[in-house]
């Protein structure tokens, strides 16, 4: 075989084995990414704030806290509605959305704002200077915290399994076994910082 038709099929091989090798790291690069795990909220196990932040008479309440532009907290919410759903007049939600200091009024109204407001059962709030995510102690968008109508902690956590990942889950899971009166359980929260998470378009990925 000539020289050059070896030199050929070497360098075939060699450029299919980085492709290769290239999209295998992107693989594990996105799988990190999805299961990378935002800070954990510090929420005492007995909130006197609960009846502050709006809970309801006999009700459980559920609060998230969370950032308007972040694209992870799309199937935070999505998994938020299927959650009222499942559980219709047993508990009342509260959504608050950070609005940073030096933004508009408006800013918090994405199409996050509207989904949250559209599920029966919820209200969604501006969070000024993320005063209520400082209270919550949230630094994660999506944080979910639940307290039962003595207002104890019965979960925190998230609701989703991942980034921006929709379906069952071990969060959602948890909420409903805490209404039911299980014991108090804590899951993974996934999604961008409540102080960084990005400020532009929703369309924009989340920072690492």
């Amino acid at each position: 075989m000539p020289s050059g038709a070896v030199r050929a099929r070497w360098s075939l091989l060699l450029g299919t084995l980085l492709w290769t090798a290239a999209i295998a790291a992107g693989l594990v690069g996105l799988w990190r990414y999805d299961f990378k795990r935002g800070a954990a909220a510090a929420v005492p196990d007995y909130a006197a704030f609960a009846d502050e932040a709006g809970r309801a008479g006999d009700q459980a309440h559920l609060v998230m806290l969370a950032h308007p532009r972040c694209p992870c907290t799309r199937a935070s919410i999505a998994e938020l509605a299927r959650l009222m759903a499942q559980a219709p007049g047993r508990l009342v939600a509260d959504v608050y959305f950070v609005q940073p200091p030096g933004t508009a009024d408006d800013f918090v109204e994405t199409d996050l704002w509207q989904s949250a407001a559209a599920i029966p059962g919820v209200r969604v709030w501006r969070d000024r200077d993320g005063r209520a995510a400082a209270r919550f102690g949230a630094e994660t968008s999506g944080q979910v915290v639940l307290f039962d109508a003595a207002g104890r902690r019965r979960f925190q956590g998230g609701i989703t399994a991942a980034r921006g990942h929709e379906g069952d889950n071990a969060g959602r899971a948890a909420v409903l076994a805490a209404l039911d009166g299980d014991a108090p359980a804590d899951t993974p929260v996934f999604g961008c910082g409540l102080g960084n998470a990005p400020s532009g378009s929703e369309e924009r990925p989340c920072p690492m």
